[in-house]
């Protein structure tokens, strides 16, 4: 239920009695917004494109939004909805804000408004569903893909709309006619790999990745001196880009990015001449001599804040509901092991997450989180399906059962 789940996005219609769902994309459907809940309690996707899309996609409903029983559709696959699954689905959500990932997006073109700007939408989108960040980048106006395995280029490519989908770990030996039949374009990491992309066909097209110092994937500077040396070794692949990557771009202060820079600078004067990437997320906020033809972000996209000055919109916001309040006299252990205890009476919610749901044990007694808008710190270890907060701050109409409570998002 949880890979389902990841990918539904649901808005309540005005009649009551549907609901508009969505569903990953399909060769025949790139909406992520047409399908309507029937009056038997079938929920059915839609299988043409359609002129609303939403732009925030939720991955968990209200409960009124979902039948209490019946059969969920989602793309090819039947799903069995029940009254457990639907109150589970109601306790929590995680909402995905498509238009804070395209205002990320923007962001950066505006920073190198005369170069392209790519995405990368590797695992799965950073965890947050692959074709729906891909679709709505490309209505946007991005073009370049980025994913790390020839696996991920099904998820992207009908969501691109034609962009470039690049395979930045390279080919494993003898996937070479699958990428050519899906259409992605492989970043090349060695001599080896660059033999067996030139000999599946004349002029395929490729990115050449260096090692310029972060020693992880790129030719080596031995095999560069081969290249520079035979450059017929590169035969007639159209060659689209020569790439590296960033080591500290996250430490703008420190001198190995200047270094950095100059060393893919040198090494490209030594190739055939070619467009050049370089800066990640971390690299597009280093100035524009880090731009050159193409930027890569990740991260950034997704609200994740390259270095310590520069601040990303949020695109996440995970709530899990209040099951139950209760006063805690001073002096009273809480939760498992009685590792908290109330200094005076205190107002304890218990709120519908654990770590069943992936909220990490480690946190238990760590953090905020925030109800109608205050803060309300974490007390005693993290349960399986529950944890506790202090809501004494929290006005009493505030912390009743089935309120919100803020675990990431905007306040955080």
């Amino acid at each position: 239920m949880k890979s389902a789940i990841a990918v539904i996005s649901a808005i309540p219609r005005s009649n009551g009695n549907s609901a508009v769902i969505g569903s990953p994309p399909t060769k025949s459907c790139r909406c992520y917004a047409a399908g309507v809940l029937q009056r038997d309690g079938i929920w059915v996707t839609g299988r043409r494109p359609c002129a609303t899309r939403p732009a925030i996609a939720c991955v968990a409903m209200a409960i009124a939004t979902f039948p209490r029983s019946g059969t969920l559709l989602c793309g090819s696959k039947r799903i069995l909805m029940t009254a457990s699954t639907a109150e589970r689905m109601a306790m929590t959500r995680l909402t995905i804000d498509l238009s804070a990932i395209v205002r990320n997006y923007r962001r950066i073109v505006a920073l190198a408004p005369d170069r392209t700007v790519a995405a990368v939408v590797k695992a799965d989108a950073y965890g947050l569903g692959a074709g729906p960040v891909t679709d709505a980048l490309a209505a946007a106006g991005c073009t370049h893909f980025f994913v790390a395995h020839l696996s991920e280029v099904a998820a992207v490519r009908d969501a691109a709309r034609g962009g470039a989908v690049y395979v930045l770990n390279g080919l494993a030996a003898g996937a070479e006619a699958d990428c050519v039949a899906l259409g992605a374009i492989p970043v090349l990491n060695s001599l080896v790999q660059v033999a067996a992309w030139r000999a599946q066909g004349p002029r395929l097209p490729a990115i050449l990745q260096v090692d310029s110092g972060m020693q992880r994937l790129g030719l080596s500077p031995q095999d560069v001196e081969r290249l520079v040396a035979a450059p017929d070794l590169l035969g007639d692949i159209d060659l689209r880009y020569v790439m590296s990557h960033l080591a500290c771009a996250d430490e703008p202060e420190l001198a190995a990015n200047r270094w950095q820079r100059d060393r893919f600078a040198a090494i490209c004067a030594q190739l055939p001449p070619a467009p050049r990437s370089f800066a990640n997320s971390g690299g597009a906020f280093l100035g524009t001599d880090y731009h050159f033809d193409l930027l890569r972000p990740g991260i950034a996209l997704y609200g994740g804040e390259p270095r310590p000055d520069v601040r990303m919109e949020s695109v996440v916001t995970l709530t899990a509901a209040i099951i139950q309040t209760r006063v805690v006299p001073a002096g009273a252990g809480i939760g498992y092991g009685l590792t908290a205890a109330a200094d005076t009476d205190r107002n304890i919610a218990t709120i519908g997450i654990g770590y069943a749901d992936g909220w990490p044990r480690r946190l238990g007694g760590r953090g905020s989180a925030f109800l109608d808008g205050q803060r309300v710190p974490i007390v005693g270890r993290v349960s399986m399906d529950s944890l506790l907060v202090d809501v004494s701050a929290v006005p009493e109409g505030a912390r009743q059962a089935g309120a919100p409570v803020e675990l990431l998002g905007p306040h955080q």
